[in-house]
Order: C-alpha cells, then structure tokens, then sequence
C-alpha cells in the first residue's frame, strides 16, 4: 500500500500488498469498532430464549468477580460439595446470538490493567509471527484474554493454544472464549467438539460452558439471502461509495487468487482504509483452501463492518454443497450469516 492512501475514490484489492508487524498485531488485539461500546446493559437478551438472559448475569458476575461462577451443573462441574472458581468461560451457541458482544462487554466491565480480545485466527497468527516462546512471554501475567470464534479444525492451531492458555492460566490469567456451533453440529452444549476435549483434556476444568439459544439476529430483519447487483446498479453503488470514501472493485475470482497471497493476518490492512467493497461476477467456490481463505476475510470484513456489493450468484450460495456438508461447516455457515448482513447494510 502507499504511505499515503486516498480519502476517496477506487481502489483494487489485488493491487493492495499490506504487510503487518508483531507489534502492530498486538495493539489491535481490542475488540472490533461496532464493539467498542458494547456493555452488558445494552445487550437485548430475547426473552423467548431465557438462556441469553442467564448467560448476561452468570458473565456479568464473571467479568466484576473473583471467578466464573459454578452454581449450576455443567459438563465440566467435578462431583463436590463446593465447586472450585473457574478462571474461564466458554460461550457455546449458535450464530447471531450475541455472544461477541457478552464477551466484548466483559472486556469493557473487568477492570483490568493488561487484557487482550482479538479471534482465534488472530492470536495463532501472532504465535507464528513472535514464536510460541515470546508470545507466552507477552501474555504471561495477563489479567484477561478474550477469544473469539475458537476454532476446532485445525489441530495444529488448536493444540498450540490449548497449549498456550495452559501457561495462561498457570500465571493468573482469566479466560473468555465463544465457539460458533451451528444446531446440527456434533457435541453442541459440550465444549462445542470431543475432539476439542480430547486436546485439552489438562484444560478442561480450567472453564465454565455457558449455553446461549436463539435465532441468528442478522437474519430477523433481512429476507436471508444476499443481495445481488446488476451490473448498472453495481457501478452506481460502487460510483456512490466512491464519491464519499474509498470502495474497492475486483473481479470476484481475481480478488479470490488474491487472498492465496496474503496471510489471513495481513487481511486487516487489506482493507484498512476501506468504506465499500465491490465483488463483480461472483461464483460459487469448490476449493477448499480458497473457499476457507474468504472466510476469514469475511471475519475481518464484518469486524470492520464494510458493505459488501456484489454481482454474480449471490454470496449466500458461494460455498459448494459438499462444502456445507464437510467438517469446515460451521465457518461456512457463519461467514453466509455474516454475508447476507453485509450485502444488505
């Protein structure tokens, strides 16, 4: 990118080499801007879904107490009289029921001198930036570390974390993770995944599982498919943007190819600076890595909260249905959640 980038205008994605330091990647390790002034007060628990009321209090108590509190049987509860204080919680749902903005609200209420929130994709990239070594030396002493979509797929990444919030939690520090587990998902309610617990079975007692219920919020007001262009109203809407701030215009497969050459940890400055993003002639994705690529830029795109116009099949259907039904599932499905919101906003 140029040192100086421009106000407005378009832009190209594929033109855009962003590069990121470990320093940088730690001082963004805050909640996104949508986030930034989320409390427990202003999270609007459904009331058929009682569940995401319980879920505010038992958090609130985590986030202004000494430990996540254990008055009701979970999974993780050991057979005694008084159970043991947690030093995590573990938010285990569905989508779009307002699990970032629980755990950006305890980030905001824990009064705390070093905490850190940022998703799973974030700090496993940092590991692979500072090393295992000197990202424990950072976090070590932490008061709080918040982790957002804990991912299972990869066993790689997830036993270098476990690994990690083990030594966390061996120095004082406090845990707050959520997990997207979609409804028909394998061990939902329990950790989100056996595989996750064979992982971290030292671990396990290290957290409290808190179910939270209810229907995804970006779908309550939207007809839940992504909103397609034509090719005259896509150049309009891109013009429109452009005229106010900076918009992005790619040809979907290009901007696609794209993504194999930055490392998902460089996708925040891919689209730093970025108001509208334009995707012309989309398509449905059969390979994987590709298809798992864009998801991870959709996270970003949605932390950031940037419209998405499009043309093509609509970016609901972009992923192929040997994918949905695969064990990358529930990414798929919270990055269709995500895409629908933004074609829309």
């Amino acid at each position: 990118m140029t040192s100086t980038p421009a106000t407005t205008g378009v832009v190209h994605l594929i033109d855009r080499e962003p590069a990121i330091s470990g320093a940088e990647m730690v001082s963004a390790l805050v909640p996104p801007p949508q986030f930034d002034g989320a409390t427990f007060e202003s999270y609007r628990a459904d009331a058929a879904y009682p569940s995401q009321q319980e879920a505010k209090e038992l958090l609130q108590t985590f986030a202004t107490g000494q430990g996540a509190p254990a008055k009701k049987s979970g999974f993780f509860r050991r057979a005694e009289k008084t159970p043991p204080v947690k030093p995590g919680v573990y938010l285990d749902g569905g989508f779009g029921v307002g699990k970032t903005h629980l755990l950006a609200s305890i980030y905001h209420a824990m009064p705390a001198r070093r905490k850190y929130f940022g998703s799973f994709i974030e700090y496993t990239a940092l590991v692979g930036v500072l090393g295992y070594a000197k990202a424990v030396e950072l976090f070590r002493g932490s008061d709080l570390l918040c982790i957002d979509e804990f991912e299972l797929d990869d066993p790689g990444d997830t036993m270098v974390m476990t690994r990690l919030l083990g030594e966390l939690v061996a120095s004082g520090t406090r845990l707050a993770a959520t997990s997207n587990t979609p409804p028909n998902a394998l061990g939902e309610g329990r950790f989100a995944a056996q595989d996750f617990l064979r992982e971290i079975q030292s671990m396990s007692d290290s957290f409290r599982t808190i179910r939270i219920d209810g229907t995804d919020f970006r779908q309550r007001a939207i007809d839940g498919e992504a909103r397609v262009l034509t090719d005259a109203d896509y150049t309009d809407a891109i013009q429109d943007a452009a005229s106010r701030g900076v918009a992005t215009d790619d040809d979907f497969t290009a901007a696609v190819a794209h993504l194999a050459r930055v490392h998902p940890s460089r996708f925040i400055r891919l689209i730093d600076g970025i108001d509208a993003i334009g995707l012309r002639d989309v398509k449905v994705l059969h390979d994987q890595s590709a298809a798992l690529r864009l998801v991870a830029f959709v996270d970003r795109a949605y932390d950031a909260q940037i419209p998405i116009r499009a043309t093509g099949v609509p970016l609901n259907t972009v992923f192929a249905d040997e994918m949905l039904a695969g064990g990358y599932r529930k990414k798929y499905l919270r990055a269709v959640s995500r895409l629908v919101a933004l074609t829309h906003s």
